[in-house]
């Protein structure tokens, strides 16, 4: 299975970049299944029903979330209704949805969780324990995990513990792509971050003198998405049907 994990993706000027493109690159690659980070995916931070919609239309079939998941309040009963959107596993249980699913490929099912980190984070339930309990159900041999997380320590320590446990762990919320892709010694596929989906002269996808104003004043300002040029960055993932464990990992970034 070619399974292709797509970095944060930011506003509407991402959204559309990424629908320009993924579909040449799902024929060119021979892709089964496509996993995005979609909590940015409205501008403004978020996501809302219409940027959900447009990133399924643009060929997406999972979306995963992370710290801006309840950014808007009217994504909160699309979580409840939509099979394919996550949000991170280690929430409380009376947040809206749920970290894991299931995608019946036919020949085979993939299962994505979602969680999230805690350095530097928002102090959610420990990722370690919420995935212990989630892989002590039965799951397919295909399982992806998107590790929403600031600390690349913290990343990679969790890599190595699901090592030989499920088939691929990629981190996202930084939006910068890490350079470090690999198949773990028990045949897990990582990498730390796998970028954004958006403009490429900003800072974390946001125009860079708003960002560079707050910094130097640490006064209050609206930010607004930068304009230009975008590139896409994700990891391709093949993964063993039987075994579930990665065979390759491709670090994939396209301007």
């Amino acid at each position: 299975m070619n399974i292709l994990a797509i970095g944060d993706v930011v506003g509407s000027i991402g959204s559309r970049f990424l629908r320009a493109h993924l579909p040449h690159l799902k024929k060119l690659k021979g892709i089964d299944l496509v996993i995005a980070n979609g909590e940015n995916s409205a501008d403004g931070n978020g996501l809302t029903p219409a940027s959900v919609q447009f990133l399924f239309d643009s060929g997406v079939d999972v979306i995963t979330a992370g710290n801006h998941s309840f950014r808007r309040k009217e994504s909160y009963e699309l979580y409840d209704s939509c099979e394919y959107l996550l949000r991170p596993a280690n929430f409380p249980p009376s947040a809206p949805g749920k970290g894991l699913c299931i995608v019946d490929m036919g020949r085979t099912q993939i299962c994505v969780i979602n969680l999230m980190g805690t350095i530097y984070m928002d102090g959610l339930d420990s990722p370690f324990d919420e995935a212990d309990r989630l892989l002590a159900k039965e799951l397919p041999p295909i399982t992806l995990i998107d590790f929403h997380a600031e600390a690349t320590g913290e990343k990679r320590s969790f890599g190595y513990y699901m090592d030989g446990r499920v088939s691929a762990v990629f981190g996202t919320h930084t939006h910068v792509q890490t350079a470090d892709e690999c198949i773990l010694p028990n045949g897990t596929g990582y990498i730390s971050d796998l970028g954004m989906t958006g403009p490429i002269q900003s800072v974390l996808g946001v125009k860079p003198e708003l960002v560079i104003e707050k910094m130097r004043t640490k006064m209050p300002v609206r930010f607004a998405l930068a304009e230009g040029d975008c590139r896409m960055d994700c990891a391709l993932f093949h993964i063993d049907d039987k075994s579930g464990k990665t065979l390759s990992v491709e670090r994939i970034q396209i301007q």
